[in-house]
């Protein structure tokens, strides 16, 4: 049922419907998967999913103050730095991964991030469905789907080895590159 909500929603939500105040996503834990109307590499089809994530995620130690609300918005409007969502797109579409800050935490810049939002505004869609302990979920959905996306749980994944070079690509040319502001 769950998977089928994610695979196959009843609706798909934008950037600009998930971004307006209030907005539409609940601040409650759960999984959300995101579709792509124009996919981000060639070799992966548009208008399927192609990405889980949670909200909160498994904290041992202590308790997370992520739900599905926070972390849809930072995804569409984040960074690289936040988002491994992010930083699989960007490096997906070619954009220059930098290292910024104090030099450890690593975004596109004010620019990469700032053309990787208006391509997830015009390309990119998302569901969601709520779930007490959504970690649970998301590990079967990624053992059972087609999900090039993830990384974590998903070295069987056909896209996983070419997603994982281009992601260390892209992280050592950023450390061959100075420090941007």
């Amino acid at each position: 049922m769950e998977a089928t909500a994610l695979v196959s929603p009843g609706r798909l939500w934008s950037a600009a419907e998930v971004l307006v105040r209030p907005s539409p996503v609940p601040a409650a834990a759960g999984v959300y998967g995101w579709h792509f109307e124009r996919p981000p590499h060639p070799d992966l089809d548009a208008g399927r999913l192609l990405y889980v994530g949670i909200a909160p995620r498994y904290m041992a130690n202590r308790t997370s103050t992520q739900n599905l609300r926070k972390r849809v918005r930072y995804h569409y409007r984040g960074n690289a730095a936040g988002s491994t969502l992010r930083l699989t797109l960007g490096c997906l579409l070619g954009l220059e991964l930098r290292r910024v800050g104090s030099g450890k935490r690593m975004t596109f810049g004010k620019a990469g991030e700032a053309t990787l939002s208006r391509w997830m505004a015009d390309h990119a869609r998302v569901c969601w469905v709520e779930r007490g302990e959504p970690w649970n979920l998301e590990s079967q959905l990624i053992s059972r789907l087609d999900l090039p996306l993830n990384l974590d749980q998903n070295r069987h994944n056909a896209f996983h080895s070419r997603l994982k070079e281009l992601r260390a690509a892209a992280r050592e040319r950023a450390q061959e590159l100075p420090v941007s502001s």
